[in-house]
């Protein structure tokens, strides 16, 4: 799993950049346009939160656990529809900032997280974290669905017979290249080349690795869940990163000020150099050449 170093650099790093351009309450997963590009990134991100409550039934009294919550977006829908939520994550920065609106996080390790740690839930949520529960370093020891399937174990004994679990992921698409090829996936590759865009993929999330198929997630599930709904939203994550670029390169002084306080961590920091200033959007890329696919899953505790 990517630990809190590796997550720190990644998400609290860019933590007072994300706000600024994004709003205090962001969501940094993929939004839910359905095909309907004329939705605002607001809008598409509101579809999301209430395609999760319909799914995994978010409603007065119900309590509700999100793991890897980032900047609370989902926390903070749940508090509007009168539930309690609960929230994990490795980034100090993100804990800090959903402190300050008043969310109940806390800086804990997702997968970790059992019974006797915050108590039952009646439903859980997760957006955009499992992609951090697997290192590259575990897949390559042969660990990849040991680690999947105690994270659904866990899960399930959090739960209720029934109990719902969302489940929102990228995973290597179809067109990803075959695994016995890794080693061609390298920052020195051959620039705009699939290894190499796959290679800044990594540099901007260190220590993590994606799960290799929405069928591999379902298999390891077993026989703590059935999978109710699987639902591609490799388009609308396109669509979501669009966004996050213009609203990211929109000007202003303070975010002028910030990245000006970067400059020292760009002249001595290669990986930095390459997450964040490489000049493309790796993820981007990935998603069109279907490198990388999306999933939104639903799956129901089984009795």
């Amino acid at each position: 799993m990517a630990d809190r170093e590796e997550l720190e650099f990644t998400y609290s790093l860019i933590d007072r950049i994300f706000r600024l351009s994004m709003g205090e309450l962001a969501d940094f997963s993929g939004a839910k346009y359905d095909g309907d590009f004329s939705l605002t990134l607001e809008q598409a991100q509101r579809r999301k939160h209430e395609y999760v409550c319909e799914q995994i039934g978010i409603a007065p009294g119900r309590r509700v656990l999100d793991l890897g919550c980032g900047w609370g977006p989902l926390l903070n829908f749940i508090r509007e529809r009168g539930a309690t939520g609960v929230g994990v994550t490795l980034s100090s920065a993100q804990a800090a900032a959903c402190r300050r609106h008043h969310l109940d996080v806390h800086l804990y390790d997702a997968r970790q997280v059992s019974r006797n740690t915050f108590g039952g839930f009646d439903a859980v949520a997760s957006l955009g974290a499992f992609e951090h529960f697997c290192s590259l370093a575990e897949h390559r020891a042969g660990r990849q669905e040991e680690i999947y399937r105690g994270l659904f174990a866990r899960i399930a004994g959090l739960l209720p017979a029934r109990g719902r679990f969302y489940l929102q992921t990228m995973v290597f698409g179809r067109n990803m290249i075959p695994l016995e090829t890794l080693e061609q996936v390298d920052v020195h590759a051959e620039r705009g080349s699939d290894a190499w865009y796959l290679a800044l993929m990594g540099r901007q999330f260190p220590g993590s690795w994606l799960p290799l198929s929405q069928e591999q997630i379902a298999r390891c599930a077993q026989p703590y869940f059935h999978l109710v709904s699987s639902v591609s939203g490799r388009l609308d994550y396109l669509e979501t990163i669009r966004q996050w670029r213009r609203r990211f390169a929109e000007p202003s002084l303070s975010k002028l000020l910030l990245k000006l306080a970067l400059v020292p961590r760009w002249l001595t920091s290669a990986d930095f150099r390459l997450a964040f200033t490489s000049g493309v959007s790796a993820n981007s890329v990935c998603f069109e050449r279907e490198l990388v696919d999306h999933y939104r899953l639903v799956f129901e505790k089984a009795v």
